[in-house]
């Protein structure tokens, strides 16, 4: 037992950047952590749902403080600066508030923050592997999922480390596309969208341990979406938002959506002489499932094309750093979802492999060079293409522990 615990303690501390533990560090009120993360990079040609364009530009570029505000509240900030179309733009990843003293393994999280749904979502995208989130997360959770609400988590006094939690959001970024109408035209036959002000509903669990020289942590999650289903009349607004995303868009709102999703993710980390810092390496996978996406018929019994593929996508990933400066890395990924055009649906497929090669000059600096094959049937009526990618991510100022 004593060996189990031992190796316990090792995954607990990897995995408890967000637990109490982890947020009771030295920055004050008065002497809080602040950091900025520098993101720029150069690419070839446009990736459908990426946040990247063709040619030079700015990518997630974040400024983040952070403190203790007393012995029972930890606050976070952070602000993204981002390019979209020539113009520079200001937003709010992150805005939340957390307690510090709950009994029992207890915390909450209120304000705006990261869910914690499958595996990459609850990490800041500058910590990715790649320049970009995997084909399934800038389908269905717009890239990364952020938004105002509050989140109940509880960490389990087990051998092993055993976390989960709920969530509730606004859901705005994950609606589906909806119509707007003059109420006092009566030509217009147009239909309104009820969208529900809480509309996001999520649950997750994730369990960890150590084998060996290696760290492995698997989880599963549920997202309800009370505005995720298509109504009729909506087809022609949600072609309009799948159109808008065949490039890259900074709105970070999900292009598909469904009532319904399941995320089942998995992680392995090993470091062949016990030491992190200089060897390791990282295996990492997750599937979506996204159903109950297509519109109700008027007697809200059925759906109106009931005969439609549930939504799907995965990717596998795998990341050795084989020295203290240089990793490589390899992802393949898969997405299959449908576009509505009327009365029917028409699946889509997108298929996207990725070779990496990243240079670290320190924990604080990045260079990394990408390729990218992208295989589209039907997506977005995109051509089978080759994407290169050069990226620079560099970190000024406090620079916190990274998720496991």
């Amino acid at each position: 037992m004593t060996v189990l615990n031992n190796r316990v303690t090792r995954v607990a501390a990897a995995c408890a950047f967000f637990t109490t533990s982890a947020l009771a560090a030295d920055p004050t009120l008065t002497n809080p952590a602040i950091s900025a993360v520098l993101d720029g990079y150069y690419q070839n040609t446009d990736r459908p749902m990426a946040e990247r364009g063709e040619g030079f530009g700015l990518g997630h570029t974040e400024i983040a403080m952070s403190a203790n505000i007393d012995d029972m509240f930890y606050g976070k900030l952070t602000a993204v600066i981002e390019v979209h179309e020539g113009e520079t733009e200001l937003g709010l990843e992150e805005a939340f508030i957390q307690t510090l003293a709950m009994p029992g393994g207890f915390s909450i999280r209120a304000g705006r923050f990261l869910s914690d749904v499958g595996y990459l979502n609850n990490q800041h995208v500058h910590t990715d592997a790649f320049s970009d989130r995997p084909a399934a997360y800038r389908a269905f959770l717009g890239s990364h999922y952020f938004d105002d609400g509050v989140r109940l988590s509880y960490v389990a006094p087990t051998d092993l480390y055993w976390t989960m939690g709920l969530e509730s959001f606004k859901g705005d970024s994950m609606r589906a596309a909806g119509e707007e109408h003059d109420e006092h035209d009566e030509h217009d036959d147009q239909v309104d969208a009820d969208y529900k002000t809480i509309g996001i509903y999520t649950a997750f669990t994730k369990i960890g341990g150590d084998i060996g020289n290696g760290s492995w942590q698997a989880g599963l999650s549920y997202m309800r979406n009370e505005n995720g289903r298509l109504v009729e009349g909506e087809h022609e607004e949600h072609g309009a938002l799948a159109a808008e995303n065949e490039g890259h868009d900074h709105s970070h709102s999900a292009t598909f959506t469904g009532e319904n999703t399941y995320i089942a993710d998995f992680v392995y980390k090993w470091a062949p002489n016990g030491n992190y810092k200089y060897q390791h390496l990282t295996i990492s996978g997750e599937y979506f499932r996204v159903t109950d996406f297509a519109p109700l018929e008027d007697d809200h019994d059925h759906p109106s094309a009931d005969s439609v593929d549930d939504m799907q996508g995965w990717y596998l990933s795998s990341v050795y750093q084989f020295s203290p400066s240089w990793s490589a890395g390899v992802r393949y990924g898969e997405t299959d979802v449908q576009e509505f055009h009327g009365d029917h649906f028409d699946g889509q497929k997108l298929k996207e492999t990725e070779v990496s090669l990243a240079w670290h000059q320190s924990h604080f600096s990045t260079v990394r060079l990408q390729y990218t094959n992208q295989q589209g049937t039907n997506y977005f009526g995109i051509e089978d293409d080759n994407v290169i990618t050069l990226q620079y991510v560099m970190t000024l100022g406090a620079h916190g522990a990274h998720q496991f």
